[in-house]
């Protein structure tokens, strides 16, 4: 699996601690950026990495921000994209069973490391069932504009 990262100033911290699961799970990725807490605006992260996953570069994709709303706002006006703002396990889980969400989305300033990395590792891990399922994320996919 390839996964793309990226965060805005609101993120940098964690981003950083997801970087450290993701050399520890064995995963290649690659830092989209933001490097360091300097002000930058979460759309000049997020487009890129949601284009990047998009188009097949990368399997997935992980973006953080103060409240991982922003940047995942921004990262699914991508054709393709299913981003997921997740703060909690069963979630993580169940967007990747369920919604085949192809980019993870979390606020640092709304969840704590060690939770974080929970959801990450949950998210990564979860495949997606297919099954019923697959209508339903066809449905999404059909109705993006063209």
């Amino acid at each position: 699996m390839k996964v793309a990262i990226g965060a805005d100033h609101g993120g940098f911290k964690l981003k950083a601690e997801i970087n450290g699961l993701l050399k520890e799970l064995g995963i290649d990725y690659t830092d989209f950026g933001t490097y360091s807490s300097d002000s930058i605006d979460y759309p000049d992260v997020a487009i890129p990495v949601a284009e990047a996953v998009a188009n097949g570069e990368f399997d997935r994709g992980i973006l953080i921000c103060g409240t991982g709303i922003g940047i995942g706002i921004a990262a699914n006006k991508v054709k393709g994209i299913r981003a997921a703002l997740v703060h909690d396990t069963f979630s993580a889980k169940a967007t990747r069973q369920h919604n085949n969400s192809n980019i993870l989305t979390m606020g640092e300033r709304v969840i704590g490391p060690g939770l974080a990395l929970d959801i990450a590792k949950i998210w990564l891990e979860t495949e997606f069932e297919g099954g019923r399922h697959e209508n339903r994320v066809c449905k999404i996919s059909d109705y993006e504009v063209k």
